[in-house]
């Protein structure tokens, strides 16, 4: 049986890197794992879950909701028998499913409410990964938080300016103060390391801005971008 699988590759990063930067940010325990494994069924399981909003092809994406999600939950209850008060990321996350459904039910699932959306709630699963040892949130998981959001909101500007917007002169603006500020902003609040985290991003948002790229090398620089982000993320935990 082949699996059915989202299209939106850049969703993978997003999957991954909150996720292990909360708990590099805290301490990495072993119901990391199946709390990854759960998390990742999850995500899996919300891609046919949000098509069934277009009220096309009902039966088949019902049936790989369920395929996803029975061992999703089964898998996210070893965090929460850890865990319990952990639910309360769960909750927040509700909303945002809530808001990307009402873009699926309006076919508008390129629109930009719904790409911060989702980042909001794969950024939230860093906070709860760092929860998950101690039962606190510390300041680096906030930074972890905060660092996610404004990481993958500009990855959402940068492509949109590579492709959809390309001919929107003032939208490439937009990305390009974005992308500016961000990295000040981090100066200003004493953190350099982070800081430099994002300059990769500046950079590739400047000096690939009208070349012509393809969908898939841009997505191949994404994700570089996404693993330089991180390991130095990573080094700011120790400094």
């Amino acid at each position: 049986m082949k699996l059915f699988l989202p299209k939106q590759h850049g969703a993978w990063a997003m999957l991954l890197l909150p996720f292990w930067l909360g708990a590099a940010a805290s301490e990495v325990v072993w119901s990391h794992i199946p709390f990854f494994l759960g998390w990742t069924l999850l995500y899996l399981a919300t891609y046919p879950c949000l098509l069934l909003f277009k009220r096309k092809k009902v039966a088949f994406y019902a049936k790989w909701t369920a395929i996803y999600m029975i061992p999703a939950i089964m898998l996210l209850l070893f965090p929460l028998l850890a865990r319990p008060s952990i639910i309360q990321f769960g909750l927040l996350m509700v909303p945002f499913f809530i808001i990307n459904a009402y873009y699926s039910s309006k076919n508008q699932d390129r629109a930009l409410g719904n790409d911060f959306s989702a980042i909001f709630a794969f950024s939230l699963a860093g906070l709860a990964s760092s929860y998950l040892p101690s039962g606190e949130i510390t300041l680096l998981s906030w930074i972890v938080f905060a660092g996610s959001i404004l990481f993958f909101s500009g990855s959402t500007f940068y492509v949109k300016s590579m492709i959809r917007e390309k001919k929107n002169l003032s939208f490439r603006w937009v990305s390009w103060i974005y992308h500016a500020v961000v990295p000040v902003i981090w100066i200003l609040l004493g953190q350099w390391v982070v800081a430099a985290a994002f300059l990769p991003s500046l950079y590739r948002a400047i000096a690939f801005y009208g070349k012509p790229l393809s969908p898939k090398k841009i997505g191949i620089f994404e994700i570089a971008n996404a693993a330089i982000f991180f390991f130095i993320i990573i080094t700011a935990f120790h400094n």
